[in-house]
């Protein structure tokens, strides 16, 4: 049996660009549905199988992402949606932050996605990109420096954890 996990990321509203910009970073495949598309879930009020019903073009989260999904050759994968009919933009259901304090580093998110390198070679460039219009947590460190690990979160409140894979 072989089993993965997809981090599957909730926003309010920017679900759309957040994908768009990982894709941008990493490469891979973009998968998009709206709940123009796709649809809204619907219970049965009989206590039956549960349905879709399309929105119409217009109705206010029609164009909305119901599911999307990055799939990278270079095995990132991360899927997102827009909370169905929540406002606002960022990220659902957080009101955490990460930052440093005196004596450390403090965090009180309920997630944080991590990606590995072999090198930091590898990481430089998805540091680089996300980094861009995000708060800088960690640094990712400089060649010949060694860190347990770099932090950073991005432009739309993800909280990326660097580091590089040891050799075994």
């Amino acid at each position: 049996m072989s089993v993965t996990t997809t981090t599957h990321l909730n926003f309010r509203g920017e679900a759309r660009q957040a994908l768009e910009f990982y894709q941008s970073v990493f490469g891979g495949r973009l998968m998009i549905a709206t709940y123009g598309q796709f649809g809204v879930p619907q219970d049965d009020p009989d206590g039956g199988p549960s349905g879709f019903a399309p929105l119409p073009p217009g109705a206010p989260d029609a164009d909305r992402v119901a599911f999307g999904v990055v799939t990278g050759e270079n095995g990132f994968r991360v899927a997102a949606y827009d909370v169905f009919g929540s406002t606002g933009e960022g990220l659902a259901g957080t009101g955490a932050a990460t930052g440093r304090r005196a004596g450390g580093l403090t965090h009180d998110e309920s997630l944080f996605l991590m990606l590995n390198g072999d090198t930091l070679e590898d990481l430089s460039g998805p540091w680089k990109a996300l980094s861009e219009g995000g708060t800088v947590i960690a640094p990712l460190p400089s060649a010949g420096e060694t860190s347990p690990y770099s932090m950073l979160t991005d432009r739309f409140g993800v909280t990326w954890i660097f580091g590089v894979t040891p050799a075994h």
